[in-house]
């Protein structure tokens, strides 16, 4: 039997995933979790922007409305394996829930990943609604059996250790 030919269970997904939770975990262990979430929000920030750019583009519009964003956040995290939908909308936000990770099994004890979704969402919904506050209410990371992701789309003073997001500037050129 050749090696190529050896079950071992070595896919680029499943590769992809555990490099993400290695790198996770090893940030979490060397500048603990506040830290490591800080990093990996960096780069939600950049995938949300984006994305944001890639959906506008193809509904073809300059900016996404409430109703747009929601279907938006929704749909990428569809596309990527995980399981979310709206769980309750309120004039003030929207609630998404979720039955899986998009990053399964891979994701248990590295709560710092949670920045993606916090990050990408918040983006999205800031750059087209002009405000989001996003709280992560329940996490796969951490435990949960799914996720609850509340995106507050009205400032308030409670933050409950939530995230502000907030519609970047265009500079106009004289």
């Amino acid at each position: 039997m050749s090696i190529s030919e050896l079950d071992v269970g070595l896919e680029r997904d499943g590769f992809l995933r555990t490099l993400l939770r290695e790198l996770a975990g090893t940030l979490q262990e060397v500048v603990g979790v506040e830290e490591a979430s800080g990093y990996i929000s960096v780069v939600g920030a950049a995938v949300g922007q984006k994305l944001d750019a890639t959906y506008k583009s193809a509904l073809q519009v300059d900016r996404l409305s409430r109703d747009q964003v929601a279907q938006v956040l929704v749909d990428l995290k569809q596309r990527i394996k995980g399981d979310f939908y709206v769980a309750e909308e309120r004039e003030d936000r929207i609630v998404f829930a979720s039955r899986s990770c998009p990053f399964g099994e891979y994701v248990i004890g590295r709560p710092a990943l949670c920045m993606m979704t916090s990050n990408v969402f918040g983006y999205i919904a800031a750059e087209n609604l002009g405000y989001a506050r996003v709280q992560i209410d329940e996490a796969v990371a951490r435990g949960d059996p799914g996720c609850r992701v509340t995106v507050f789309l009205t400032p308030t003073a409670d933050d409950s250790g939530a995230r502000e997001y907030f519609r970047r500037v265009q500079l106009q050129s004289v």
